[in-house]
């Protein structure tokens, strides 16, 4: 299971003065495109060797063994010369040719298992680093912070896990063993052929500026259009994935076939940009084809007249091999090559992902939080605005001080800011002033991975997760044992449901357990934040998704859980928080009441006006 996306907040922001988290990624997909369009090399490839470099033995044996290969393969034209000068020669007998054939068979029979010991090390070699690379990137994605996915789309994001990384997989495990063996082929070809022939292999170096001018300008094009296509490819993910995410709202009102049709119109436009790149491929590998083997005809016919004249056979034979082994290794990287321009697209777009950095991390030295754990918050005069809205700040001047096991209760209006404290706390964002305290440390200098580690949260829509639901449960504290998972879904009212189940808690719960009821699922996340045992419990209109007999056994599970706990309470529906120690009455992103109900109820202010619009007269 994958860990639970941030909930997203009601949109991007910075701060003025200095760019946040989502400015800085608006500027690296800008930079991305920018460099995308200007790139001429495959310097983006550059990239995996980190990846390489930490399988050496792989990578030696597979040097060795297509080094090898190379060599009995052009040792060939040598044994092929000595045949045909014994073959052409005056003593010529049974016996001598025989040898000369079985030194043949003998080497065809090393390059065979040359050629399976290099395809084995090289593809097992770029299997294992393309795994790697994969699980970075996952790894990676996990910790960018929510102003990231403001500006990137899920969708986008997994088409590059995806689709990005396949490409670049088959580079490494196919093309980049071909293009190895043809160029060091090519490199002893060409110095075979110089001590064959000097004249003639002078002819065939000067065909090398025709043939290679064509490989670098297509293969430009190829990757320029290959990028384009994956671009467009993942937007069409990106759509089809909010689409499927969405898919009873997209039925319900009846929308199927629209979004049918654009995302058909997405994967056309794409497929459009992947004609033109086979296209501008195809014409490649055809001229450089027709120019490197043209070439070698002409040259194999003046040296066919030059053997007439020295009657050299030999010699003739082995630069004919030798010729025929250059040719079809420069026309075979001509055809690798579109393979390589194609993962550098794709890498570049990977490697983007890779750049991008969390605007929030753990500083070089984090300030440890005290132990053990007090469970104390504070807000000093914080002002906060979300990226992409630095005009509309969602906390200004915000103070609160919680007290260790104090239970507060947030309410207000929508937009009041309630849920940022709790975006705050949790440290999805810093703020652009004042500042955030747990235990008496800032948490801009604690390390966030041990800020949220004492929390417990509970959303008013929890994510879950496919598997069971005794899985969802441990997701909460992965080193739970079996009798704190019982208990906590026991004070969750969950127990009764779950053995209900045709396995128990460790039925199938599907994808995002959408086999249960809203109901059933808030209990499971509240059985997920109850086996954390954290000293912070933030309850985000936690039992809303319940009826009111759910409801007030929930309510009686969560008031047990909060003895001992610091507990922040989001709610707008009064009555789930007329037990707390204090309610802290939030408007326009400020505290402007807090006390008990009877107390602020008399104050004939904001909180009376909502009570009295939820209670009547009996408030």
């Amino acid at each position: 299971m994958s860990e639970p996306a941030a909930a997203a907040p009601p949109s991007d922001a910075a701060a003025p003065g200095r760019p946040s988290a989502g400015q800085s990624m608006v500027q690296t997909l800008a930079e991305e495109a920018t460099r995308r369009g200007r790139s001429r090399n495959i310097g983006a490839l550059r990239r995996l060797a980190p990846f390489i470099s930490r399988h050496k033995p792989d990578a030696a044996l597979a040097l060795v063994f297509l080094l090898f290969a190379t060599g009995t393969t052009l040792w060939l034209s040598g044994a092929v010369r000595l045949l045909v000068d014994h073959l052409t020669g005056p003593n010529a007998t049974p016996r001598q040719i025989d040898r000369w054939f079985l030194i043949m068979g003998a080497t065809a029979v090393g390059l065979g298992m040359a050629s399976a010991l290099r395809y084995y090390f090289t593809t097992k070699l770029g299997e294992r680093v393309v795994a790697d690379l994969r699980k970075a990137t996952y790894a990676h994605i996990l910790t960018l912070d929510p102003a990231f996915f403001l500006a990137t789309r899920t969708g986008e994001v997994l088409s590059r896990l995806t689709t990005d990384i396949q490409i670049v997989e088959s580079l490494m495990a196919a093309s980049v063993s071909v293009a190895l063996r043809n160029f060091l082929m090519l490199l002893g070809a060409l110095g075979f052929l110089l001590v064959v022939s000097p004249h003639l292999t002078g002819l065939v170096l000067l065909l090398f500026p025709v043939v290679i001018v064509p490989l670098f300008l297509f293969g430009r094009r190829v990757r320029k259009l290959t990028a384009s296509a994956q671009d467009q490819f993942a937007e069409a993910v990106g759509f089809a994935g909010e689409s499927l995410d969405a898919l009873e709202t997209v039925q319900a009102f009846g929308r199927q076939t629209s979004a049918a049709g654009r995302f058909a119109a997405a994967v056309e436009q794409a497929f459009a940009t992947s004609l033109r790149r086979m296209r501008a491929r195809a014409f490649m590998t055809a001229l450089v084809i027709s120019l490197v083997f043209g070439g070698v005809v002409v040259v194999f016919w003046l040296g066919v007249h030059q053997a007439l004249n020295d009657h050299h056979w030999g010699s003739l034979f082995q630069f004919a091999f030798l010729s025929v082994l250059a040719a079809s290794s420069v026309g075979a990287l001509g055809e690798t090559w579109g393979d390589v321009q194609k993962a550098a697209g794709a890498m570049e777009r990977v490697g983007a992902l890779l750049d991008a950095r969390p605007g929030v991390a753990a500083p070089a030295h984090p300030t440890p939080l005290p132990q053990p754990p007090r469970g104390e918050v504070a807000f000093e005069n914080v002002t906060f605005a979300y990226p992409g809205r630095p005009d509309l700040p969602a906390l200004r001047g915000f103070n609160l001080a919680v007290r260790p096991g104090e239970r507060v209760a947030l309410v207000g209006p929508s937009g009041a800011g309630k849920s940022t404290v709790f975006r705050l706390l949790l440290r999805f964002y810093d703020p652009q002033g004042g500042r955030v305290l747990m235990d008496g440390v800032d948490l801009r200098d604690a390390d966030p991975a041990e800020v949220r580690a004492r929390m417990a949260l509970v959303a008013q829509d929890s994510p879950l997760f496919s598997g069971s639901a005794l899985d969802n449960v441990r997701f909460g504290r992965e080193d739970a044992n079996p009798e704190d998972i019982r208990d906590a879904i026991r004070a969750a009212q969950a127990e009764a449901f779950l053995q209900a189940l045709p396995q128990g808690a460790e039925t199938t719960v599907g994808e995002r357990a959408r086999s249960l009821s809203g109901g059933q699922r808030q209990r499971l996340a509240i059985a997920r934040a109850l086996v954390r045992e954290a000293p912070i419990l933030l309850l985000d209109e936690a039992t809303s998704a319940l009826d009111a007999e759910n409801e007030r056994l929930v309510q009686r599970a969560l008031d047990q859980a909060m003895v001992g706990r610091t507990t922040l309470v989001i709610a707008h529906r009064l009555a789930t928080v007329l037990k707390a120690d204090r309610i802290v009455v939030m408007d326009e992103g400020r505290v402007v009441e807090e006390g008990a109900h009877a107390e602020l109820v008399a104050r004939n202010g904001l909180y009376a006006r909502l009570a009295a619009l939820q209670f009547g007269e009996a408030a």
